[in-house]
């Protein structure tokens, strides 16, 4: 169950990246801990898994939009 703390102790932290290396960083951390918790939730089928996955999905796509910048749209 440790993938579980580190999960959501990763959730509960600051997500002030001030330059380009942190975020590289802490997007690879927060893709492991998803693939982790992905192994974790085929066994158990637990819900609440399932759920900081989702929540933690969503804070990797807010990293990833810093890192790869906002789209110009073509009009």
């Amino acid at each position: 169950m440790e993938i579980l703390d580190k999960a959501l102790e990763f959730e509960q932290r600051k997500l002030s990246f001030q330059n380009t290396s942190d975020r590289i960083v802490a997007s690879r951390e927060v893709k492991e801990l998803i693939l982790g918790l992905n192994e974790l939730y085929k066994v158990d089928k637990d819900p609440k898994v399932m759920d900081l996955m989702k929540r933690l999905t969503v804070i990797k796509r807010k990293i990833e939009v810093r890192l790869k910048g906002r789209r110009l749209t073509s009009d």
